[in-house]
């Protein structure tokens, strides 16, 4: 019995394994792509809500700004002593600023800003779909003649997509300033050599890459929210599930992405010194 209830069980197990594998990401990735592409036809026909956009824009935006700044603050000053500590020891210290704007411009800020701002913000877009789906409120505006791309789902990923590059820019200041702090006071750092050192390291294509990072980013944190929230099925439990697992596959999705654009600029960087 044990033997032929292995035997069952294994075609079964093998079948669990490949669709959890092949079957459901690429089910999900086909689905995510139409959905997109109705969102971009349903911003030009009919056209986008501008004030809905706005909207979205404080939202998404505004209301972040505090976050922003606070963990940019915290992650620049914890850089400074990190760095201090280091650079110390090969009598550099004013490099502090220079490694941690580095570090910022072009992983952390888009990176960890991202993280912060799905949190806060897409599981806020899952969660307030999903709500809307499982109370049938999306059917009741299709009956309306009010389509709930146009409405719901094209504001808040253009919204996403223009604040996150203007979040980063907030994220990067606070963290040099920081940084700045915590090098003149703690470790004695000059003036003149902090900010020397920044611009002989720090060009504006770092800061231009870590930009497109965040618009990115934003697209797709923004879009598996909006996605999720979209379909989500089973009331308020479905509600939970969605907002979840909107969180956790646009963290894992940001991730893999910002290495394979790391990937990418370094070899394009190589390409261009030869």
């Amino acid at each position: 019995m044990i033997g032929s209830s292995g035997v069952k069980g294994s075609p079964s197990g093998v079948r669990g394994v490949i669709d959890a594998v092949i079957t459901e990401p690429v089910t999900f990735t086909g689905s995510m792509v139409t959905f997109i592409g109705n969102m971009l036809l349903r911003t030009v026909r009919p056209r986008m809500s501008f004030s809905l956009f706005i909207k979205q824009c404080e939202f998404v935006g505004n209301q972040s700004i505090l976050v922003m700044i606070l963990s940019g603050m915290m992650i620049g000053a914890v850089f400074g002593l990190q760095f201090g500590e280091i650079f110390r020891i090969f009598g550099a210290e004013g490099m502090i600023g220079a490694a941690a704007g580095y570090a910022l411009s072009k992983e952390l800020a888009p990176v960890i800003g991202s993280f912060l701002v799905t949190a806060r913000s897409g599981s806020s877009m899952a969660a307030e779909i999903a709500t809307m789906r499982v109370n049938e409120q999306i059917d009741a505006m299709r009956v309306m003649a009010v389509n709930p791309y146009n409405y719901l789902v094209a504001p808040r990923i253009w919204a996403s997509v223009a604040m996150m590059p203007l979040l980063t820019m907030i994220f990067i200041i606070s963290g040099v300033f920081c940084s700045f702090v915590i090098g003149v006071v703690i470790y004695d750092v000059d003036l003149a050599v902090f900010f020397d050192k920044i611009q002989w390291i720090v060009k504006p294509r770092h800061l231009w890459e870590g930009g497109k990072k965040a618009m990115i980013f934003g697209l797709i944190f923004s879009s598996v929210g909006c996605y999720k929230g979209f379909f989500a099925r089973g009331g308020a439990k479905g509600v939970g599930r969605a907002t979840t697992e909107a969180v956790v596959i646009s963290l894992v999705t940001i991730l893999i992405v910002d290495f394979f654009i790391s990937y990418l600029t370094h070899i394009m960087a190589q390409d261009a010194l030869l």
